[in-house]
């Protein structure tokens, strides 16, 4: 009996576990090739798979050419399956094979799906390739010339067509199967299936090697994966079919949703299987979300739709790549050229709110901290990107009762390097005057901390009218999403230029500009200091020059926030899955800093507590560059109201965290 702790692939992470197989192959030997296959479906089984395709034309080979049009290959063909069958009657997986089956005196190429000593289906390829080496029309029928929907097979009576889906009970899974060809041509068949329900695409395949074939499969299966908001499971011949005039790779891809999870290695010996968990869950919610995907419905063929049971396992471990940073690219060069788009979009977007504004200046705020910094380079670069004077940004520092000489001296450095217009005004005896006003005694409160901000706001706005300019504001999309901000302090501005850049990625491209744009200039040392300077908002008085309001020691880890943030606003998670997620990477020491279970959830618990708590301050936001997938532009991306409560969420959290600590 299960315990009731044990936490479940399906049910629990909303997670589905396919495989591709290459087998060993002999061609025409169907007793070598049906042993072959036995074999890979138990390691599959073994592994926990649920869902598993092989290549096409498995159980005889592809390359059989004239010898398939032979009675004895025909039948031993139809033994090799009802010996599958035998043989997996008490793996409870889905499994696809390849074979030709003759139907109503003609030969179909098709794959039969299996399950648990079933075939549920038999789907034959649609398009038949018959160019250049192709000759699939000399020897098979396309789908569209069956006129039977149903066959014998195995001393079972199988549907039959190209119009059927298998739904995997309580997974969220429907299954769509097609044939090497049917991939490549337009209104291909995986593309209904796809509008008709299915979310997992199987591929049962021969393509042969030549040069440059391989990054196409690549680029049309990721590109299909997420056109159809699917995962896509391509499983293509090995080596061992006949070379008399091609050679076959092995090429095996898993991809889900415009990404590659798991790929296999190209003309090597002996059988490969790949495996990845697909996200289920993420796939069905950006189809609720992408409403326009379902405008094809009218257009669907009607699919006969049949059930398939799997187990549902307890994973000992995910096979599927987890982002630490999912801002963030791991790849040196794809992060460089991601922080290039991003600052030329910021800038760009920048420049266009100037011209119609009809304005030519900017005013905003620089601390030495990490936000204001990336505005301070991107108003910069805007001035010359509209062949302004960079004198037309107005740079001020307003050094209150918490700023410590390291970044005041940093503001300055970086905004004489590039040649800004830059004051510092002292604001404490300001503060002090307003608290006097209200009655306030000096004590370190909310009200101290906010009275700066909103004077420095007001200054900011101010200014911008004297100028005849526009208020910049500076917080990113971290801060916003927890609301680590003040409301109509630094919460508003006339333009937010960073706000959809969560604080992860902040860091870099600061780094990129001091790097690239910046190089051996007077800015890239100084520059480097702000990136080694703890994020505050320098609001409490600092203690002998040091600072002592650190924003992670209240917010958390801005990694973990924003570990947390991406999922939340981008696949609607659930908190307990989060949780998990987090934990499995945590346990991989993938995570820059350490911690435990119980920081996760303290700072998973803070992080849905404060979402939930600040929107009031995000539906009063100003506007600002969306630059990534995830946004919290009120008008936008994210209309939340500012009542909704948090407890559903947190009770979701929390029954994790209870199952996780067991």
């Amino acid at each position: 009996m299960a315990k009731t702790n044990e936490i479940k692939l399906n049910r629990d992470l909303g997670m589905l576990r396919v495989g591709v197989a290459v087998p060993r192959l002999r061609v025409a030997d169907v007793d070598f090739n049906v042993a072959a296959i036995i074999k890979l479906i138990k390691d599959a089984k073994r592994d926990g798979v649920q869902v598993l395709v092989f290549p096409e034309t498995s159980i005889t080979g592809y390359t059989i050419n004239d010898l398939v049009q032979h009675q004895a290959l025909l039948d031993k063909t139809r033994d090799g399956l009802a010996a599958i069958l035998k043989a997996t009657t008490d793996v409870k997986l889905l499994v696809a094979v390849g074979l030709p089956l003759e139907v109503e005196q003609k030969i179909f190429n098709c794959a039969a799906v299996i399950n648990s000593g079933d075939i549920l289906g038999v789907i034959p390829k649609t398009y038949l390739p018959t160019y250049r080496e192709f000759y699939d029309a000399r020897w098979f029928a396309p789908a569209g010339q069956a006129t039977t929907d149903a066959v014998e097979l195995a001393g079972q009576e199988v549907p039959f067509g190209a119009d059927i889906l298998f739904e995997i009970n309580d997974t969220g899974a429907i299954v769509g199967v097609e044939l090497c060809e049917d991939l490549w041509m337009p209104l291909a068949p995986h593309q209904y299936q796809a509008a008709g329900g299915a979310n997992v695409l199987l591929n049962l395949s021969a393509s042969n090697e030549i040069l440059g074939k391989a990054d196409w499969r690549r680029t049309m299966i990721s590109s299909e994966s997420g056109r159809c908001i699917a995962a896509y499971c391509y499983a293509s011949s090995g080596i061992d079919e006949s070379s008399n005039d091609e050679v076959f790779g092995g090429h095996g891809i898993i991809a889900e949703n415009g990404v590659i999870l798991s790929e296999t290695k190209r003309l090597v010996a002996g059988p490969q299987l790949i495996i990845s968990d697909i996200d289920i869950d993420r796939l069905n919610h950006d189809r609720r979300a992408i409403t326009s995907f379902h405008v094809m419905a009218d257009e669907v063929p009607a699919y006969t739709v049949m059930e398939a049971t799997v187990n549902d396992l307890t994973p000992a471990k995910l096979h599927r790549f987890l982002d630490p940073h999912p801002f963030v690219p791991k790849d040196p060069a794809k992060r460089a050229e991601r922080c290039k788009d991003i600052f030329a979009m910021q800038v760009a977007a920048l420049a266009q709110k100037l011209n119609g504004a009809k304005r030519t200046k900017v005013v905003l705020g620089v601390s030495g901290g990490l936000d204001s910094t990336l505005a301070l380079l991107v108003a910069a670069k805007t001035m010359d990107f509209l062949k302004l004077p960079r004198k037309n940004v107005y740079a001020y520092n307003l050094p209150g009762f918490g700023t410590t000489q390291r970044t005041k001296n940093n503001a300055v450095k970086i905004c004489q390097a590039l040649g800004v217009t830059f004051s510092q005004v002292d604001i404490t005896k300001t503060a002090e005057a307003h608290f006097k006003d209200l009655g306030h005694k000096g004590q370190e409160d909310l009200v101290f901390e906010n009275v700066q901000a909103r004077y420095r706001t007001e200054f900011f706005f101010n200014k911008a009218n004297e100028v005849d300019g526009i208020h910049l504001g500076t917080g990113d999309l971290t801060e916003v999403a927890l609301g680590w901000s003040t409301f109509s302090g630094d919460q508003i501005s006339h333009y937010h230029v960073n706000v959809s850049v969560p604080k992860t990625l902040v860091k870099y491209l600061i780094k990129w500009v001091a790097d690239e744009e910046l190089k051996d200039s007077a800015a890239q040392k100084p520059l480097y200091s702000v990136l080694d300077t703890p994020i505050s908002p320098e609001l409490l008085r600092h203690k002998n020059g040091d600072i002592v309001q650190k924003s992670e020691e209240t917010i958390g880890p801005v990694e973990l926030a924003d570990f947390y943030l991406y999922p939340f606003i981008r696949f609607g998670m659930r908190p307990g899955k989060m949780l998990y997620l987090a934990n499995e990477v945590n346990k991989q020491k993938l995570f820059e800093g350490k911690y435990t279970l119980t920081d996760l959830h303290k700072w998973l618990k803070s992080f849905i507590t404060r979402f939930f708590a600040n929107q009031f301050k995000r539906t009063l936001f100003p506007e600002g560059p969306k630059i990534g997938s995830v946004s919290l532009s009120p008008r936008g991306d994210w209309r939340m109201p500012s009542e909704a409560s948090p407890a559903l969420w947190l009770e979701d959290l929390e029954a994790m965290y209870r199952r996780l600590r067991k």
